[in-house]
């Protein structure tokens, strides 16, 4: 039950009255409500209960406000909102549209996203959290709460972005969310700061990819009452990855954390490297976390390494260390790679030790194709598609501004305009301008 502002009331802003139209929710600092500003799309406006409406909380918004967004995929406060008649202030942001879920709805298995979904999700956060720290900026309280992803796309949703503040300026607030916080921080020796924000961020990452804490094994199974103690010692104090390959006393138990057991085989030997490393050094030593840097990277190659089980359709992840392509993780059946192609600079550069595998959809991107644009999941330049009367060939069809030029095997130059494709053949060099490609199948 909202209290603070009354529906159909209006207050100033810069482009005109606010309109308040529902009552979204409320939390410890205030209410949010969806309003209408003139002719432009509807907003969320946060409005806050009058002991936290604090001249420190006015400065840091304005702060906020003047430094803008890192990116998209923030819910950015825009503007502060004051009326004379009405206590306190508040701030408009971006409205999250119905698409975005939130993590819990991944951990009940509300929603269902596949593979390249969650990947792409985790690829995006990655590079908004990178953002914002390069900007001097900590969120500070990475958790279920603050994170919304699409199911369908990947895309993200970060919200609560008022807490955010300039690394190292603030002595006091918030410590973060319990399970999340980094154990520097739970032992009371560290504040939170861009170095606990890795921590956060890689258990959520491991949340996505497992559905469950990196730290919950068997020492968690164990504890009889789950009070502030017991979880200072799990969390704080004595934390221990469940998959600590020098350390075994803290293993995920079978019939009780079988998400984690099920999902640990099924990636590649990169990422589990990265979690062990972010959860076994970097429990210890902050300077040890994996950067965001280093997890956009990782993801982008699990990303191209997605492939699907013949048999039963399942997606499952090229892993190079394994030497050849393995078995379904699903079905349990020999796994077949599609065609793969590999890339390297148009100077004559070494290709990629690590192919894109091309299935049936897969769309290459900007950041495969553009030196200039890397990261960039939003614009495709090419997908694979099927012959238009030959069911049995396929090709790689140009989307992109400009032409490709390519090299069969007898010698032969050929152009492939936008619009056009070029056939998947063995061998087949692809110069894609300041990249170039050779097939393999």
């Amino acid at each position: 039950m909202h209290q603070l502002l009354t529906l159909g009331s209006q207050l100033p802003t810069a482009a005109g009255p606010c309109t308040i139209e529902r009552f979204l929710g409320g939390g410890g600092q205030g209410e949010v409500y969806q309003v209408s500003v003139a002719s432009q799309p509807p907003s969320a406006l946060k409005w806050y209960f009058p002991q936290q409406a604090t001249a420190d909380q006015r400065q840091a918004l304005q702060t906020l406000i003047r430094k803008g967004p890192p990116g998209p995929g923030f819910l950015w406060p825009l503007e502060l909102i004051e009326a004379p008649q009405t206590p306190g202030f508040g701030y408009l942001m971006p409205l999250r549209e119905p698409r975005f879920h939130g993590i819990v709805d991944l951990m009940k298995r509300r929603i269902e996203p596949d593979f390249r979904a969650l990947t792409l999700a985790g690829l995006h956060l990655s590079q908004a959290f990178l953002a914002l720290h390069a900007k001097g900026l900590c969120y500070r309280d990475i958790s279920f709460g603050n994170v919304f992803l699409d199911p369908d796309s990947g895309a993200i949703a970060i919200c609560d972005n008022d807490n955010v503040t300039i690394d190292g300026s603030d002595p006091g607030g918030i410590l973060g969310t319990p399970r999340f916080i980094a154990p520097e921080v739970v032992r009371g020796e560290a504040r939170p700061g861009t170095q606990t924000d890795l921590f956060s961020l890689a258990v959520l990452l491991f949340y996505l990819f497992h559905i469950h804490h990196p730290l919950e094994g068997r020492q968690e199974a164990e504890i009889k009452c789950f009070d502030l103690p017991a979880m200072t010692r799990l969390y704080g104090t004595d934390p221990c990855f469940i998959f600590d390959p020098a350390d075994d006393r803290n293993r995920p138990v079978p019939g009780l954390h079988d998400n984690a057991i099920a999902h640990w085989g099924i990636y590649p030997e990169f990422l589990r490297e990265h979690f062990t490393r972010g959860f076994t050094s970097g429990l210890r030593d902050p300077q040890a976390r994996i950067r965001e840097s280093e997890w956009r990277l990782a993801l982008a190659r699990l990303l191209d390494g997605i492939h699907y089980c013949g048999q039963c359709g399942a997606e499952n992840f090229h892993d190079p260390a394994a030497g050849s392509a393995g078995t379904c993780w699903s079905c349990g059946q020999p796994l077949r790679l599609p065609w793969r192609l590999r890339l390297a600079d148009a100077l004559g550069g070494a290709p990629s030790r690590y192919p894109v595998l091309l299935n049936h959809d897969t769309r290459l991107y900007a950041h495969h194709l553009d030196p200039d644009r890397r990261y960039d999941f939003v614009t495709p330049l090419a997908e694979v598609n099927r012959h238009p009367s030959d069911p049995n060939r396929w090709g790689l069809k140009n989307l992109g501004p400009d032409k490709w030029v390519i090299t069969g095997a007898d010698g032969q130059l050929r152009d492939v305009e936008p619009g056009r494709s070029a056939g998947l053949v063995s061998g087949l060099r692809i110069d894609f301008g300041p990249l170039r490609g050779v097939l393999e199948g």
